[in-house]
């Protein structure tokens, strides 16, 4: 989940239309126009960025002789409000006619019928072939299609406070096992007497609990815990526990802020408080970290970060298994079903998903390409992180999910929470979380 603390205040010169702009006025569907289309962007780093690109699209197909305007909707949503209202309006078929939607409003809203599968028009399009075999298999879904172009991926690690580490005397190579980095936590704490790591846990963090820190977890320990081909979760398999008992251990040595975590927006004294000023040595962290929470123009930059921080990938919690980093695909664009200009906005989409509109993007937000032909192409090739990060893409984990997710991130949250406040062991939030899930998910998404 990209957090949803407050944003800054969007010019009111963005908001081009209101929600009655997702019908405006325009040609048929699969003519050179005049047709126009609309996006809605709730994050003022999009709202920027897609506001910069439609002038570019708009001379672009004019110079192909089709006529297509795009009006932008701005319109300032945390994650759970833009959800509550989509939903409305996929249903009530007014919807704008391209979606930037995260990932798991992706499967849900796919499962729903309410997007259009992308599969005939990413099959026309030669860009298609540049997207990395991973990222393909991670946004088709169950039923074979494909819902959603992802504008970006990212890769999660450990960042820690490399300059911190050295200066108590503790070891910063990368950790090979669980044990190996606990020990050296341990050795942090007793030299600083602070919490030194935080990992999203309990339900202040909401969404970010599963996606930013459970699932990371998991998917290094075992991935198969969503089956897909019978389309259920499969909550006998052993990694949920052993993820449950690691947070228990890490809140048991007093490792985690745990009175932070049980705070509202848990993410403001850790990752920008406390990890910048070096009380908080390591925090789970996606790429976007590097610019948008740490970086000169971040939430809390950290003077001379390449300097002090550095990254370590996890360490498995199986025997024998390598270190990884966690990756994902964070949603991307999509199309309503019922939109009556599919075309017009797949030209759209393709647009943004190329050359110097998605390096500024990519830039922008954070992330890294899920393409393999962005590396010379500026902004994105001045990058280093975001290079580094699309090179590691490579070898890192994913586990394609489905229905279900979000019941998934409830039942997660209100476990950890249940370790955070000493109500509960590592086994016995397990349990209580396989008691939760099942009665959200219902007998139909558990695995039998």
């Amino acid at each position: 989940m990209k957090r949803t603390h407050a944003l800054a205040a969007f010019s009111a010169a963005l908001v081009v239309a209101g929600v009655s702009g997702c019908t405006a006025a325009g040609g048929d569907d699969g003519t050179d126009g005049p047709v126009t289309i609309s996006i809605m962007e709730t994050k003022q780093t999009n709202i920027d960025a897609i506001n910069k690109v439609i002038p570019g699209f708009e001379a672009e197909m004019a110079k192909q002789g089709k006529d297509i305007k795009v009006d932008l909707i701005a319109d300032q949503l945390t994650d759970e409000q833009f959800k509550t209202k989509m939903t409305q309006q996929l249903v009530a078929g007014q919807a704008p006619d391209v979606l930037d939607i995260g990932e798991n409003m992706a499967i849900a809203w796919s499962a729903a019928g309410y997007l259009t599968p992308l599969d005939e028009y990413l099959e026309k399009w030669d860009g298609w072939s540049h997207y990395y075999p991973a990222v393909k298999e991670a946004i088709t879904r169950q039923d074979g299609h494909v819902y959603n172009l992802p504008s970006g991926a990212g890769v999660q690690n450990f960042f820690f406070r490399k300059d911190v580490l050295e200066e108590v005397g503790v070891e910063t190579s990368q950790p090979e096992t669980w044990d190996e980095l606990i020990d050296r936590l341990v050795q942090v704490k007793e030299a600083t007497g602070d919490t030194p790591i935080v990992i999203p846990a309990g339900t202040a963090w909401g969404g970010g609990t599963w996606n930013e820190g459970f699932q990371p977890l998991l998917g290094g320990t075992d991935t198969e815990y969503y089956d897909r081909d019978s389309a259920t979760w499969n909550l006998q398999s052993p990694g949920w526990l052993a993820v449950f008992e690691l947070y228990d251990e890490l809140v048991s040595k007093g490792l985690m802020p745990v009175e932070d975590l049980q705070n509202p927006n848990p993410w403001e004294p850790t990752k920008y408080v406390k990890f910048p000023a070096g009380d908080i040595q390591v925090a789970a962290q996606g790429t976007w970290g590097w610019r948008f929470d740490w970086g000169p123009e971040g939430a809390t930059p950290i003077e001379g970060l390449d300097e002090k921080v550095s990254t370590w990938q996890y360490p498995a919690l199986a025997a024998g298994d390598q270190p990884y980093g966690w990756s994902s695909t964070g949603g991307g664009y999509a199309i309503p079903e019922k939109s009556e200009k599919k075309e017009a906005a797949m030209e759209f989409i393709k647009y943004l998903s190329s050359g110097k509109p998605l390096a500024e993007q990519l830039t922008a937000s954070g992330a890294a390409s899920a393409r393999d032909d962005l590396d010379d192409v500026a902004p994105y090739s001045e990058e280093p992180h975001l290079l580094q990060a699309g090179k590691d893409l490579a070898d890192s984990v994913y586990v394609v999910t489905g229905d279900g997710a979000d019941q998934i991130a409830q039942a997660v949250s209100t476990a950890t929470e249940k370790i955070l406040s000493g109500e509960a062991d590592g086994r016995q939030a397990y349990e209580s979380f396989v008691k939760d899930a099942t009665d959200l998910l219902g007998p139909s998404l558990v695995k039998q």
